[in-house]
């Protein structure tokens, strides 16, 4: 009996554990308990649909960035992990055209290479806000534009500013001469 006893505990034990939604039931009145799940300054919990809805948008979130990381660095190129797709490599079977010979090749590197130095001179010139680097310590220039004894550089505002005061300041020297002298 006292065996069945532990086993029907076990049960009830089991069960309540397995399904949370049921509640607690409670014969003795002696006992109580604070819930604090469905109190008034409880946080907001979401439902199912909200959690489901949730996770479709962060779905759609982590798509999205994959699709922008894809588009913006193309160097790092395509993996994938399924093994029906394949591709047919031109360059290596047995039909593909000879390569090119020695001279050909040499000639090609050089032309290469110059390209290669014409588009570091042409993203130089179209960054300028990049700056220069230089690895030579015996490289070394003056910034005569910001230092602290160079002249400050008026805005366009400024400018129009002191043409306008200026203006001003002559035609009063010019009704100031007309002024003192009249026989003029």
């Amino acid at each position: 009996a006292e065996i069945l006893a532990e086993a029907a505990a076990f049960k009830k034990s089991a069960v309540a554990y397995l399904h949370p939604e049921v509640g607690v039931c409670l014969e003795d009145a002696n006992l109580f308990g604070r819930n604090y799940f469905e109190r008034a300054s409880a946080p907001d919990v979401e439902n199912m649909e909200e959690a489901k809805e949730r996770a479709k948008i962060l779905a759609e979130a982590a798509a999205l960035k994959q699709l922008a990381s894809d588009y913006m660095h193309p160097e790092v190129g395509v993996k994938t992990t399924d093994p029906t797709l394949f591709g047919r490599n031109y360059f290596n079977r047995y039909s593909a055209p000879e390569t090119d010979e020695d001279e050909f090749a040499d000639e090609r590197a050089e032309i290469l290479a110059e390209a290669a130095a014409l588009k570091k001179s042409a993203v130089a010139y179209m960054h300028p806000e990049v700056g220069v680097c230089s690895e030579d310590a015996t490289l070394f220039g003056r910034n005569y534009f910001e230092r602290a004894s160079a002249p400050d550089v008026e805005s366009m505002e400024e400018a129009e500013e002191k043409a306008k005061i200026l203006a001003e300041a002559a035609a009063l020297k010019h009704l100031a001469r007309d002024y003192m002298h009249p026989e003029v």
